[in-house]
Protein backbone atom coordinates (compact mmCIF):
# COMPACT_ATOMS: atom_id res chain seq x y z
CA UNK A 1 0.00 0.00 0.00
CA UNK A 2 1.45 3.40 -0.73
CA UNK A 3 1.99 6.04 1.90
CA UNK A 4 -1.01 7.69 0.21
CA UNK A 5 -3.15 4.86 0.30
CA UNK A 6 -2.38 4.37 3.44
CA UNK A 7 -3.24 8.24 4.39
CA UNK A 8 -6.53 8.07 3.41
CA UNK A 9 -7.31 4.74 5.38
CA UNK A 10 -6.40 6.31 8.75
CA UNK A 11 -8.69 9.37 7.38
CA UNK A 12 -11.59 7.71 6.87
CA UNK A 13 -11.45 6.73 10.59
CA UNK A 14 -10.59 10.51 11.57
CA UNK A 15 -14.25 12.55 13.30
CA UNK A 16 -11.93 15.83 12.98
CA UNK A 17 -9.08 16.09 10.34
CA UNK A 18 -7.92 18.85 11.37
CA UNK A 19 -5.99 17.77 14.38
CA UNK A 20 -4.14 14.92 12.25
CA UNK A 21 -3.58 16.84 9.32
CA UNK A 22 -1.45 19.33 11.80
CA UNK A 23 -0.14 16.32 13.60
CA UNK A 24 1.30 14.48 10.54
CA UNK A 25 2.15 17.94 8.34
CA UNK A 26 5.54 17.70 8.42
CA UNK A 27 5.80 21.27 9.40
CA UNK A 28 7.65 23.51 10.58
CA UNK A 29 10.09 21.56 8.61
CA UNK A 30 12.03 21.55 4.64
CA UNK A 31 9.33 19.67 3.25
CA UNK A 32 5.28 19.22 3.70
CA UNK A 33 3.67 15.81 3.83
CA UNK A 34 2.79 15.52 0.04
CA UNK A 35 1.22 12.06 0.42
CA UNK A 36 -1.10 13.23 3.15
CA UNK A 37 -2.04 16.34 1.04
CA UNK A 38 -3.03 13.83 -2.15
CA UNK A 39 -4.92 11.83 0.70
CA UNK A 40 -7.21 14.63 1.39
CA UNK A 41 -7.45 16.06 -1.75
CA UNK A 42 -8.49 12.25 -3.06
CA UNK A 43 -10.85 11.24 -0.12
CA UNK A 44 -12.17 14.81 0.64
CA UNK A 45 -14.97 16.42 0.10
CA UNK A 46 -16.44 20.15 -1.22
CA UNK A 47 -17.20 20.51 2.23
CA UNK A 48 -14.19 19.45 3.76
CA UNK A 49 -11.98 21.72 1.06
CA UNK A 50 -13.75 24.56 2.11
CA UNK A 51 -13.41 23.84 5.59
CA UNK A 52 -9.48 23.68 4.96
CA UNK A 53 -9.11 26.97 3.32
CA UNK A 54 -11.57 28.27 5.82
CA UNK A 55 -9.18 27.43 8.67
CA UNK A 56 -6.70 29.53 6.88
CA UNK A 57 -8.44 32.83 8.32
CA UNK A 58 -9.50 31.33 11.85
CA UNK A 59 -5.93 28.99 12.89
CA UNK A 60 -3.01 31.95 12.50
CA UNK A 61 -0.37 31.69 10.08
CA UNK A 62 1.70 29.48 11.46
CA UNK A 63 3.79 27.77 9.22
CA UNK A 64 1.98 24.23 10.44
CA UNK A 65 -1.38 25.71 10.01
CA UNK A 66 -0.52 26.70 6.41
CA UNK A 67 -1.10 23.57 5.59
CA UNK A 68 -4.51 23.25 6.17
CA UNK A 69 -5.25 25.67 3.34
CA UNK A 70 -3.24 23.60 1.24
CA UNK A 71 -4.73 20.69 0.93
CA UNK A 72 -7.80 22.54 0.65
CA UNK A 73 -6.62 24.29 -2.25
CA UNK A 74 -5.04 21.04 -3.66
CA UNK A 75 -8.29 19.36 -3.04
CA UNK A 76 -10.04 22.50 -5.25
CA UNK A 77 -7.89 20.47 -8.17
CA UNK A 78 -10.00 17.24 -7.50
CA UNK A 79 -13.08 19.56 -8.11
CA UNK A 80 -11.65 21.02 -10.90
CA UNK A 81 -11.01 17.80 -12.51
CA UNK A 82 -15.07 17.01 -12.19
CA UNK A 83 -15.93 19.94 -14.16
CA UNK A 84 -17.12 22.27 -10.83
CA UNK A 85 -15.18 25.51 -11.53
CA UNK A 86 -16.82 27.11 -8.78
CA UNK A 87 -12.90 26.96 -6.96
CA UNK A 88 -11.32 27.97 -9.66
CA UNK A 89 -11.04 31.82 -8.26
CA UNK A 90 -9.81 30.64 -5.12
CA UNK A 91 -7.16 28.71 -6.83
CA UNK A 92 -6.18 31.46 -8.77
CA UNK A 93 -6.34 33.99 -5.52
CA UNK A 94 -3.91 31.25 -3.85
CA UNK A 95 -1.49 30.99 -7.14
CA UNK A 96 -0.77 35.18 -5.91
CA UNK A 97 -0.53 34.23 -2.28
CA UNK A 98 2.52 35.75 -1.16
CA UNK A 99 3.11 32.17 0.72
CA UNK A 100 5.20 30.49 -1.52
CA UNK A 101 3.52 26.67 0.41
CA UNK A 102 0.14 27.94 -1.05
CA UNK A 103 1.50 28.65 -4.65
CA UNK A 104 2.67 25.51 -4.61
CA UNK A 105 -0.50 23.85 -3.90
CA UNK A 106 -2.31 25.96 -6.31
CA UNK A 107 0.57 24.91 -8.67
CA UNK A 108 -0.68 21.01 -7.65
CA UNK A 109 -4.63 21.79 -7.80
CA UNK A 110 -3.99 22.80 -11.73
CA UNK A 111 -2.64 19.41 -11.91
CA UNK A 112 -4.86 17.48 -10.60
CA UNK A 113 -7.30 19.57 -13.35
CA UNK A 114 -5.04 18.88 -16.34
CA UNK A 115 -4.51 14.82 -15.69
CA UNK A 116 -8.26 14.90 -16.31
CA UNK A 117 -8.97 17.46 -18.88
CA UNK A 118 -5.69 18.97 -20.45
CA UNK A 119 -7.39 20.94 -23.09
CA UNK A 120 -9.25 22.81 -20.89
CA UNK A 121 -6.49 23.74 -18.49
CA UNK A 122 -4.61 24.68 -21.41
CA UNK A 123 -7.26 27.57 -22.28
CA UNK A 124 -7.05 28.36 -18.87
CA UNK A 125 -3.34 28.85 -18.63
CA UNK A 126 -3.41 30.71 -21.57
CA UNK A 127 -5.50 33.64 -19.69
CA UNK A 128 -2.84 33.37 -16.93
CA UNK A 129 0.03 33.87 -19.16
CA UNK A 130 -1.10 37.17 -19.53
CA UNK A 131 -2.12 37.91 -15.89
CA UNK A 132 0.55 38.55 -13.27
CA UNK A 133 4.18 37.38 -12.20
CA UNK A 134 2.50 34.89 -10.31
CA UNK A 135 -0.12 33.47 -12.12
CA UNK A 136 2.53 33.03 -15.09
CA UNK A 137 4.47 30.88 -12.45
CA UNK A 138 1.79 29.11 -11.72
CA UNK A 139 0.72 28.36 -15.71
CA UNK A 140 4.29 27.45 -15.77
CA UNK A 141 4.46 25.43 -13.18
CA UNK A 142 1.27 23.65 -13.68
CA UNK A 143 1.87 22.73 -17.17
CA UNK A 144 5.26 21.60 -16.57
CA UNK A 145 4.69 18.55 -15.40
CA UNK A 146 5.79 15.08 -17.31
CA UNK A 147 2.93 13.45 -16.67
CA UNK A 148 0.57 16.12 -18.07
CA UNK A 149 2.64 16.18 -21.63
CA UNK A 150 2.43 12.32 -22.93
CA UNK A 151 1.16 13.72 -26.13
CA UNK A 152 2.47 15.95 -29.01
CA UNK A 153 0.08 18.39 -29.25
CA UNK A 154 -0.31 19.13 -25.69
CA UNK A 155 3.57 19.61 -25.26
CA UNK A 156 3.53 21.79 -28.24
CA UNK A 157 0.87 24.00 -27.01
CA UNK A 158 2.90 24.27 -23.28
CA UNK A 159 5.96 25.39 -25.60
CA UNK A 160 3.64 28.20 -26.74
CA UNK A 161 2.22 29.31 -23.49
CA UNK A 162 6.25 29.13 -21.96
CA UNK A 163 7.68 30.92 -25.20
CA UNK A 164 4.69 33.74 -24.38
CA UNK A 165 5.79 33.98 -21.20
CA UNK A 166 9.79 34.12 -21.42
CA UNK A 167 8.66 37.42 -24.21
CA UNK A 168 7.58 39.40 -21.88
CA UNK A 169 10.52 39.67 -19.46
CA UNK A 170 12.46 42.29 -21.61
CA UNK A 171 9.34 44.24 -20.68
CA UNK A 172 10.19 43.90 -16.80
CA UNK A 173 11.81 47.12 -15.19
CA UNK A 174 11.97 46.40 -11.78
CA UNK A 175 14.06 42.40 -11.64
CA UNK A 176 14.11 42.58 -7.87
CA UNK A 177 10.69 42.04 -7.17
CA UNK A 178 10.05 39.36 -5.31
CA UNK A 179 7.28 38.09 -7.64
CA UNK A 180 9.05 38.49 -10.72
CA UNK A 181 12.14 36.35 -9.10
CA UNK A 182 9.80 33.34 -8.37
CA UNK A 183 8.39 33.82 -12.11
CA UNK A 184 12.10 33.66 -13.49
CA UNK A 185 12.75 30.99 -11.13
CA UNK A 186 9.85 28.88 -11.87
CA UNK A 187 10.85 29.15 -15.82
CA UNK A 188 14.92 28.22 -14.97
CA UNK A 189 13.41 24.71 -14.39
CA UNK A 190 9.94 23.93 -16.53
CA UNK A 191 11.69 24.68 -19.77
CA UNK A 192 13.53 21.59 -19.28
CA UNK A 193 10.13 19.54 -18.78
CA UNK A 194 8.45 21.05 -21.84
CA UNK A 195 11.52 20.52 -23.87
CA UNK A 196 11.72 16.96 -22.74
CA UNK A 197 8.27 16.10 -23.55
CA UNK A 198 8.97 17.70 -27.52
CA UNK A 199 12.78 18.03 -27.86
CA UNK A 200 13.10 18.94 -31.28
CA UNK A 201 10.29 21.71 -31.37
CA UNK A 202 11.36 22.49 -27.87
CA UNK A 203 15.05 22.91 -28.96
CA UNK A 204 14.59 24.97 -31.56
CA UNK A 205 12.40 27.45 -29.27
CA UNK A 206 15.24 27.23 -26.87
CA UNK A 207 17.56 28.57 -28.92
CA UNK A 208 15.73 31.12 -30.18
CA UNK A 209 15.89 32.96 -26.54
CA UNK A 210 19.68 31.44 -25.69
CA UNK A 211 20.93 34.26 -28.05
CA UNK A 212 18.53 36.80 -26.36
CA UNK A 213 20.04 40.24 -25.52
CA UNK A 214 18.11 40.54 -21.56
CA UNK A 215 20.66 38.89 -19.02
CA UNK A 216 17.47 36.96 -17.52
CA UNK A 217 16.75 35.34 -20.42
CA UNK A 218 20.08 33.65 -20.91
CA UNK A 219 20.47 32.84 -16.94
CA UNK A 220 16.76 30.96 -17.16
CA UNK A 221 17.91 28.87 -20.24
CA UNK A 222 21.50 28.05 -19.19
CA UNK A 223 19.86 26.60 -15.64
CA UNK A 224 17.16 24.30 -17.74
CA UNK A 225 20.60 23.51 -19.48
CA UNK A 226 21.95 21.44 -16.55
CA UNK A 227 18.71 19.92 -16.15
CA UNK A 228 19.61 16.11 -16.31
CA UNK A 229 16.55 15.77 -18.52
CA UNK A 230 18.01 17.64 -21.29
CA UNK A 231 21.12 16.22 -21.10
CA UNK A 232 19.92 12.58 -21.59
CA UNK A 233 17.96 14.19 -24.66
CA UNK A 234 20.92 15.72 -26.04
CA UNK A 235 24.38 16.03 -24.42
CA UNK A 236 26.33 17.21 -27.08
CA UNK A 237 23.84 20.04 -27.93
CA UNK A 238 23.50 20.89 -23.50
CA UNK A 239 27.53 20.89 -23.80
CA UNK A 240 27.27 23.23 -27.03
CA UNK A 241 24.90 25.45 -25.71
CA UNK A 242 26.45 25.68 -21.91
CA UNK A 243 29.70 26.47 -23.55
CA UNK A 244 28.38 29.70 -25.73
CA UNK A 245 26.14 31.46 -23.20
Amino acid sequence: MSKTNDYIEKLKNQTDWIPFLLAESNLPGPRGNLELMAAVADCGDEAMFKKLIDADRHEGSTTANEFLPCCGVVGLGSLLALKNMDGLPLVRSYANDERWRLREAAAMALQRWGKADMPVLLDEMLIWAGGTYFDQRAAAAGLCEPALLKRPVDAERVLAILDHITATIPMVSDRKDEKFRALRQGLAYCWSVAVAALPEEGKTLMEKWMVSPDQDIRWLMKENLKKHRLVKIDAAWTAAWLAKI
